[in-house]
């Protein structure tokens, strides 16, 4: 590989604002703040909003519509109508 060429690969600590979470994961992300992280070593830090330790989608809190009762509700307002079209 050429020297100069590839993104610096580290290890990045990851802090979900939101739910006060942290994690470490190997990134090329460029962050000018570090912390000292609980086995001795300086890591860059970067925070972020949602991860998936609190999007509702990983955590089982996502709420499902329901979409027979919409179809039921568009077809008891609108269905009358496209039957007298045809």
């Amino acid at each position: 590989m050429k020297p100069e060429t590839h993104p610096n690969y580290r290890n990045v600590v990851f802090h979900d604002t939101s739910v006060d979470e942290y994690f470490i994961i190997g990134s090329t992300l460029n962050t000018s703040e570090t912390i000292d992280w609980k086995d001795g070593n300086t890591y860059p830090y970067y925070t972020i909003d949602t991860s998936s330790a609190s999007h509702p989608f990983y955590t089982g809190k996502q709420q499902v519509t329901n979409a027979e009762g919409r179809v039921a509700k568009f077809n008891s307002r609108f269905g009358q109508l496209s039957k007298k079209n045809k």
